[in-house]
């Protein structure tokens, strides 16, 4: 079998083409259009323009999808759209105009099938998970592979960009407005456990840009899936000082990342220092992954 599944995010929306058999898959395509969804919420409200480029991306898919013979095509949306208040009529708006179905998956939901998805590349006995999105960030805390709180707050690299930074890369202030942002919603997180977990699982998009930053700053080979604590501090530092330097390291590895890649990159590392943890390992699997496992498959 083989399915399409889209992903529509708050910073990117992608769809991956994937052959199903025997519970194995295998990616087969990959597009990505960077919507930037995020950008178009004014208090609150998904704009008619983020609607329409919603639409145009879906639209950009479903062409690709006529080459390929696909069983089935998935739509689910994140962040984007569950966020706002107007998430009902948006989702009809998008539907009517492309003949979609879209599943809007609550936080908690995208925060487990984060962890199905990381778990079947990796074998995580213990830890913890963190996909910080465009619009939102998911946290999860397990023992034994079982899942022992999942969580998700809405503040991630995009909205947070948009909330804070006014030029390219934010400066100081705007870097200590992100961090105390992000300090207010860590405290409310009562679900997870006080502990230090010394190993990180990371997922998501600005996961993968951090991990392919960290590569080519530390001249690591491409394949490397691992960050230390010491090395993200770094990074952090040399991100911070705006300097042409910082700004051709990200342009050089993720050009459509270049205003949104350091407020990820902040946002982990306080996340890395809340927990205590020494060290990041990079999952090229999250919640699409999750997503075809659980619901498509349902395995």
């Amino acid at each position: 079998m083989i399915y399409a599944l889209v992903d529509i995010g708050s910073n990117t929306m992608r769809m991956n083409i994937y052959k199903c058999k025997n519970n194995n898959i295998d990616l087969l395509f990959t597009s990505k259009q960077s919507a930037g969804l995020a950008g178009y919420v004014e208090n609150g409200i998904m704009s008619k323009k983020g609607i329409k480029k919603a639409i145009e991306a879906l639209k950009s898919f479903m062409e690709i999808v006529n080459h390929f013979e696909i069983d089935k095509m998935y739509v689910f949306a994140t962040a984007a759209l569950r966020n706002v208040y107007n998430s009902e009529s948006a989702v009809s708006e998008i539907e009517n105009a492309t003949g979609l179905d879209i599943d809007v998956i609550s936080g908690e939901q995208e925060a487990r099938l984060d962890f199905i998805g990381a778990t079947k590349l990796f074998d995580l006995k213990e830890g913890i998970l963190v996909d910080i999105g465009g619009g939102s960030t998911e946290i999860v805390t397990f023992k034994n592979q079982n899942i022992i709180s999942a969580i998700s707050f809405p503040l991630g690299s995009l909205n947070s960009y948009k909330m804070y930074v006014s030029e390219i890369l934010p400066n100081k202030k705007e870097i200590k407005d992100i961090k105390n942002h992000l300090e207010r919603e860590l405290s409310g997180l009562t679900q997870i456990d006080k502990e230090n977990y010394k190993v990180l699982c990371g997922v998501g998009g600005s996961i993968r840009a951090t991990r392919k930053l960290h590569n080519w700053i530390y001249e690591a080979p491409s394949d490397n899936n691992t960050i230390s604590s010491k090395n993200l501090k770094s990074m952090v530092k040399f991100l911070s000082k705006g300097s042409k330097e910082s700004i051709d390291a990200i342009l050089q590895v993720s050009p459509d990342r270049v205003h949104t890649i350091l407020p990820g990159i902040i946002i982990l590392n306080e996340i890395v220092k809340k927990f205590g943890s020494d060290e990041i390992i990079v999952s090229d699997y999250g919640v699409r992954e999750g997503y075809l496992f659980e619901k498509v498959l349902k395995e």
